[in-house]
């Protein structure tokens, strides 16, 4: 907190030197004379001053001799006048120059940082009281009669003081940048009056010096300053002496001033470099031009391989084109043949075995669902957003660690922001400093019901159930001069109010006031404009006789009270800002309750006062607890939105699962009962993935509620419908019974399923490598969930299709099983109306020669686009977005951006290590006289004059140069009684000495010294005598340990207003830079710690640091998700690398893509979509690596016939289990309140599965017919088994020649594998061998060269069953003619 009277003690004691001096009315002006003498009682015509008016007597005689203790004291107290033992007269008594030592030791407590100015300040009172040739430049203007122990004599009410313009203003000049340690403002501010720092000149100074009507000048002193030409006539000669500038030291010697106390002193500050300008090729941008130029070399670089491709393909011979390809595998060749053999063979006989025993699997799955979701008791559920987003080990985690151990936590902010209506702006014209422009908002109707306002919060009182009793303001209060019992009125509450100490009376108080002549009446406009330019200031200048100090005892300094003012015109503020502060509690401390209680009633009272004066006034609002408390809110709010989102799925998948034959067998071909079990399952994985990582300790959060199920179901759909869809597309074959073909069909798609599965698994686990704990438990949530998803398919699920399978063959109602049909009829296999249209119409055009260039190109230029506009997304996640629509916070953000004109608070916090208490140490932190140029707090006040570049508006508050100044023997602040206790300076004891002695070296306590006196500094409370009092400012800012050692402290400065993330991170980064400086050069005072740091502290650092390196971060992050699923398909698909890039390839498209469309539809770059961007990585690999598998093991000849085959088998599949079972819940989540889910689940998921499905089910299936892998011959070769076994086994060969007999390669033609010469052969060839080698049927009559899968599979997987020639037809398995 700033310190309380600081400073105005020092403006009012300034003051008070020069009046207790003067004479009558002044005849002779001579040399040698003086205009008055001695002292002549109370000034009659003060009777509201702060310090006692006593005025001198006329005495227009010669100077008196010196000698004595009366010499003595005139030496110490005005050495410039002092000319030796037997030289030295002057015109001031005794007692004249004790209550001059007595003012000028008030104002050294200020003014001793800068000698010069101390020196000069001191001159000009002690002429004006003591010079010998007084009456030269002064004349008593107007005096009173008066008797003084018998003895009629007339005091002085006023006199004139002449000055040589020249003189002054070197007097003003050495003063006006002292600066104000404990506030970071000018001292010059209080000596000034009304006119504050800004305003402030040299004959403003000197003429509140000389107004009586300050509270402490016992008489009117006329200031007249005369130019060098100017002859003012009656002998008066104006008074021109020796003065110092501020970059000096007093008469040769001595130190000068330091830098943030004298321009002049500073060393040459060099500008900040500038940003270096934006990369620009011409007058475009550097980006653009790299992203068109890449769009042009990869577009190139694909006609180049087209051109190339149909000239090879022209000039190489017909009859050389196709070669014998011999049936010798390569290892990985043969490694993907045992792989594939080995998944099939596991799930098929797993499947079987499932299938068989269905209840028992259920029953068995079910408990362990039960059982691991039980754990659920044990969630720790994470709300803190500082637990969320902020690493234990990440630097503002430590940071803020450290200072809320050493310090506390931050105090907490209830705030109201009152703007009006309907008050139309006017001009006051002000007898103190005429014409002002107010606006309406400052007008006596609107403050009186502000004051009402806050007197009702003042006065809440809230029942306390646990203690039985009212707790109010008081019990919670932040009271920084009395914490351990404060009063109502110790509480730190800030408005415009306290200038008039929220008193009713006192605002509406008006006096009749003469002005220069000019005759008027003041109110509290005027005590208004005095109290802005001097907030420091126990008494204005009007008759008001108003002190401007708040009834808690510290400074309201008005860009605290108003807002919206332009430059510091605070009269035209256009908002009123009322703040109570509160203790921050640790949430297991009682007074938290407390203080929770508080607050809610504190929202309750504006919230009705809003209501009650809607007509008149716009008031924004918040409390401490607002922000936690409005997402919380609208979490529950939205649960509704995500019931029916998930309800929209449910529905979807139930009909889509459907094989729907006739209206009469509608209930028995209906899959609700499966779609639901299907959801079941899904629940049941998040369920037991939120209950096992509660077992082991592992907390959670609402993102993991919100976003997982959506993940997992998005998977687990997908499975399901590739499931369902092959097992309704597979016919029965001879011999096999029902459990056998499910665990046949679970062998043919459950390897895709088992790749995609564990490519998403491990994505998410190294995901969970992240340091932001947000990610970490999502990351580890999600992975988890999909296991378990996936071993419930291969589970539950399977069981249930098993019993689905039994319902439905039995003619059974879905849902009601009990009912039946009575009559059955054996249900043909028939094709989807889906996937008839990806074959009859999709798959032709998007696969035409034309269109497949048309999409390489296109795609090619949305990559491009997506990297352009990766570099122009927007990072950060400003608070606004953080709270619904309909929330009171968001018009309090925006009245906090329109009108707030100061930033957040900063400090500066240096740890354990550094030696305050050595020379070197001090002059290494302080910024006053005989301090280092490179100190810290110097430093800090250099980076305050580049505003725009260091975000620090105010200096640092420096208690070391306080506690300095509270030493200086100067002032009356530091004492000591003869019991060796200390003295305050409100005490009178004559016994009470100096702690520190005079000395015309640096003042500097030794290590003895320091560690005694700090204790003392820390807990003085400041007062008119002794403004430098630490407590209150300091008392909590040094933390001291057992044996006096600085173990932290810290020292506050003020941040530029930051509006947005990017500010906020921006001033993080160059606070952290100016830290590390001063910690470089702290270190190299002897004595350091190396380990010593300083480091800045804020509250809002430890959310806003992430965004230093999130890009870093989400790049590692998603690398991490992406290896994994290209190592994956890698092995899974047999060491094929080729797929395994192109399914990369393409998984980096769609997130590159999917950033680009966030910086086009306004969605930043923060932790929430880094999530999301986690999660499309594993939500595309469901869009592509199905298709990609499908793709890697058909045997069609070509790679267009292959391409368009995995498109026609597995693209409907995908369509529907992932594109169709995402959208209807995603598109519900746009009726949301939460801005977040809106923009970060709703704009996000669309966009993720918007180009995720282009991507697998257009782009994919081109680049595929491009450049995927050659056939792999080990499916070739099984097939070739596969059908030699089948045709003699099936009764259908009965009585024909087998495969191999009935072709010849009269009929065939050979394949070339690894060739894209065959791509324009039409789609009906097929595969056989003949002696060893690999024959293609080039008619279609020539049913046995069909084209035959892997051994065991099915077309729902992407692999064509051998045909069956049945009475001359050709027909597939699938039913496909």
């Amino acid at each position: 907190m700033l310190s309380t009277f600081l400073v105005a003690q020092l403006a009012l004691l300034l003051s008070r030197v020069g009046p207790g001096l003067a004479a009558a009315p002044t005849h002779i002006h001579r040399a040698g004379y003086c205009s008055f003498y001695d002292t002549c009682g109370k000034n009659p015509e003060i009777n509201n001053a702060i310090l006692t008016p006593t005025v001198p007597c006329v005495s227009n005689t010669q100077a008196r001799q010196l000698s004595g203790i009366h010499l003595e004291l005139l030496r110490t107290t005005c050495p410039m006048l002092y000319k030796g033992a037997d030289a030295t007269f002057a015109c001031c008594s005794f007692q004249q120059l004790i209550s001059l030592r007595l003012s000028l030791t008030m104002s050294q407590a200020i003014l001793s940082r800068c000698p010069s100015c101390a020196e000069n300040f001191a001159n000009i009172y002690c002429q004006n009281t003591c010079s010998s040739n007084q009456s030269l430049f002064t004349n008593v203007t107007r005096v009173f009669n008066t008797t003084i122990l018998g003895v009629k004599k007339q005091g002085v009410l006023e006199y004139q003081c002449y000055y040589k313009q020249d003189f002054a203003d070197r007097s003003f000049n050495s003063c006006k940048g002292v600066r104000l340690p404990a506030t970071g403002g000018y001292a010059i501010g209080a000596m000034c009056g009304k006119y504050g720092s800004t305003l402030c000149t040299t004959q403003r100074w000197l003429d509140f010096q000389g107004d009586s009507s300050n509270g402490l000048a016992p008489l009117e002193v006329l200031f007249k300053l005369v130019s060098d030409d100017t002859v003012v006539g009656d002998d008066i000669v104006p008074l021109n002496e020796t003065t110092w500038k501020c970059s000096e030291p007093v008469r040769g010697s001595g130190d000068r001033c330091s830098c943030p106390d004298c321009d002049d002193s500073c060393p040459h500050i060099p500008s900040p470099t500038p940003a270096p300008p934006p990369f620009k090729v011409g007058n475009m941008r550097g980006t653009l031009f790299v992203c068109l130029l890449l769009f042009c070399l990869l577009t190139l670089l694909f006609v180049s391989f087209l051109m190339w491709r149909c000239y090879s393909s022209a000039k190489k011979p017909k009859d050389q084109s196709l070669k014998m390809v011999s049936n010798r595998l390569t290892s990985s060749e043969k490694i993907s043949r045992a792989i594939h053999n080995f998944l099939t063979r596991t799930f098929s006989s797993w499947g079987t075995l499932v299938a068989s025993y269905p209840i028992t699997v259920i029953v068995i799955s079910t408990g362990v669902v039960v059982a691991l979701s039980s754990g659920i008791v044990f969630i720790q559920l994470t709300t803190d957003p500082v637990e969320l987003w902020s690493s234990p080990d990440s630097q503002a985690r430590q940071e803020k660690d450290f200072y809320d151990q050493n310090f506390g936590p931050f105090f907490r902010t209830n705030q109201v922001i009152l703007t009006a209506k309907g008050h139309p702006n006017y001009t006051y014209d002000s007898l103190i400093l005429g014409k002002k422009n107010f606006n309406g908002i400052l007008s006596m109707d609107v403050l009186k019901q502000l004051l009402i306002l806050q007197s009702r919060l003042q006065n809440i009182e809230v029942w306390y159930e646990k203690h039985g009793r009212n707790i109010s303001l008081q019990d919670v209060c932040y009271a920084p001069l009395n914490p351990q019992n404060p009063s109502l009125s110790d509480c730190c509450v800030n408005s415009l109010l306290q200038y008039f100490q929220n008193n009713l009376t006192r605002l509406e108080m008006t006096a009749n006031q003469t002005v220069r002549g000019q005759e008027g009446t003041v109110d509290w406009r005027d005590h208004f404009l005095y109290c802005i330019n001097s907030p420091l200031s126990f008494q204005d200048i009007t008759e008001l006789k108003l002190s401007c100090m708040a009834d808690y005892g510290a400074p309201v300094f008005p860009f605290l009270a108003v807002g919206g003012y332009p430059g510091e015109e605070y009269s035209e503020s256009q908002a009123l800002i009322l703040t109570f502060s509160l203790n921050n509690y640790p949430s297991s401390d009682p007074h938290f309750d407390m203080v929770m209680l508080w607050e809610n009633r504190f929202l309750e009272i504006v919230w009705e006062f809003q209501q009650e004066h809607a007509d008149n006034y716009s008031i924004a609002y918040m409390a401490e607890r607002s922000l936690e408390d409005e997402i919380n809110r609208t979490t529950w709010e939205d649960f509704p939105i995500f019931a029916i989102s998930y309800m929209v799925i449910f529905l979807y998948i139930t009909l889509a699962l459907g094989e729907y034959s006739s209206c009469t067998h509608l209930l028995v071909d209906s899959k609700m009962t499966l779609g639901l079990g299907g959801i079941l399952v899904v629940v049941g994985a998040v369920l037991s993935s939120l209950g096992f990582c509660s077992y082991v300790g592992l907390p959670s959060s609402l993102i993991i509620v919100e976003v997982v199920p959506f993940l997992v179901l998005a998977v687990g759909a997908d499975n399901i419908f590739i499931f369902v869809l092959e097992y309704q597309q597979s016919e029965q074959q001879p011999g096999e019974s029902r459990e056998q073909h499910i665990g046949r069909v679970l062998g043919n798609v459950a390897p895709s399923m088992f790749l995609c599965s564990l490519s998403e698994a491990i994505c998410f686990f190294l995901g969970a490598l992240s340091e932001m704990p947000a990610i970490q438990t999502f990351a580890l949530n999600s992975a988890v969930a999909i296991l378990f998803d996936f071993l419930l398919q291969m589970t539950a699920f399977v069981a249930l299709v098993s019993l689905d399978a039994r319902r439905q063959k039995a003619s059974r109602f879905d849902l009601c099983c009990c009912v039946r049909l009575k009559k059955q009829r054996r249900v043909k296999k028939h094709e989807s109306l889906l996937r008839s249209f990806t074959r009859r119409f999709y798959v032709p055009v998007l696969l035409n020669s034309v269109v497949r260039m048309l999409v390489m190109v296109l795609f090619i230029f949305m990559f491009c686009t997506g990297i352009f506009l990766l570099f122009n997304i927007q990072v950060g996640l400003d608070q606004e977005l953080s709270v619904p629509e309909d929330s009171y916070m968001l018009k309090y953000f925006q009245y906090l951006n329109q009108y707030f004109m100061v930033g957040v608070p900063t400090y500066f916090v240096t740890t354990g290590g550094y030696n305050f208490s050595s020379y070197d140490g001090m002059n290494g932190v302080c910024s006053s006289t005989g301090c280092d140029n490179n100190s810290m707090t110097q430093k800090i006040q250099y980076a305050t004059e580049f505003p725009k570049e260091s975000y620090l508006a105010i200096p640092a508050s420096s208690w070391v140069d306080d506690f300095i100044d509270w030493l200086n023997p100067m002032s009356s602040c530091c004492r000591i009684q003869t019991s060796d206790q200390f003295c305050d300076s409100t005490t009178t004891d004559r016994y009470c000495s100096k702690c520190m002695k005079l000395t015309i070296d640096t003042l500097r306590p030794d290590v003895e010294e320091f560690n005694r006196f700090l204790p003392w500094f820390l807990n003085d409370t400041p007062n008119l005598n002794c403004p430098k009092g630490g407590r209150g400012a300091y008392d909590t800012s040094v933390r001291l340990g057992p044996d006096g050692e600085i173990l932290a402290s810290r020292f506050m400065a003020y941040h530029t207003p930051l509006k947005n993330s990017q500010e906020y991170t921006a001033a993080l980064k160059v606070a952290r830079e100016l830290s590390d400086n001063i910690t470089a050069s702290m270190r190299k005072v002897p004595g350091t710690d190396p380990s010593f740091r300083v480091f800045p502290y804020s509250i809002t650092y430890v959310f806003y640091e992430q965004y230093l390196n999130i890009a870093i971060t989400g790049s590692v992050n998603l690398v991490f998700c992406l290896v994994p699923t290209f190592v994956v398909c890698y092995v899974l698909l047999g060491m094929d690398l080729r797929s395994g890039f192109i399914n990369l390839l393409t998984i980096i498209m769609i997130v590159v893509d999917t950033v680009g469309a966030m910086a086009l539809w306004g969605i930043s770059y923060n932790a929430i979509s880094l999530i999301n961007l986690v999660t499309a990585v594993g939500i595309s690999v469901e869009f592509v690596s199905h298709i990609t598998r499908s793709f890697a093991i058909s045997t069609r000849p070509t790679k267009l016939e292959r391409a368009k085959e995995a498109t026609i088998n597995m693209g409907s599949a995908v369509f529907a289990g992932v594109a169709m079972t995402n959208l209807p819940g995603i598109v519900v989540l746009a009726f949301a309140k939460a801005q977040l889910i809106q923009l970060f689940f709703f704009r996000l998921n669309l966009i993720i599965t918007m180009l995720g499905m282009l991507h697998g089910l257009i782009f994919l299936p081109v680049v595929l017919s491009y450049f995927g892998p050659s056939v792999n011959r080990a499916w070739v070769q099984a097939q070739q088994q596969t059908m030699g076994s089948l045709a003699t086994s099936n009764p259908a060969f009965e009585g024909k020649q087998s495969p191999n007999e009935s072709v010849s390669p009269r009929h065939c033609q050979p394949l070339e594998t690894g060739s894209d010469s065959r791509e324009n052969h039409e789609e009906g060839k097929g595969l056989n061998s003949k002696n060893g080698r690999v024959w293609t049927v080039t008619t279609k009559e020539e049913s046995t060269c069909r084209t035959a899968s892997a051994p065991d599979t099915d077309s729902g997987k992407g692999v064509q069953h051998p045909a069956s020639p049945v009475e001359g037809n050709y027909i597939s398995r699938t039913g496909q003619a």
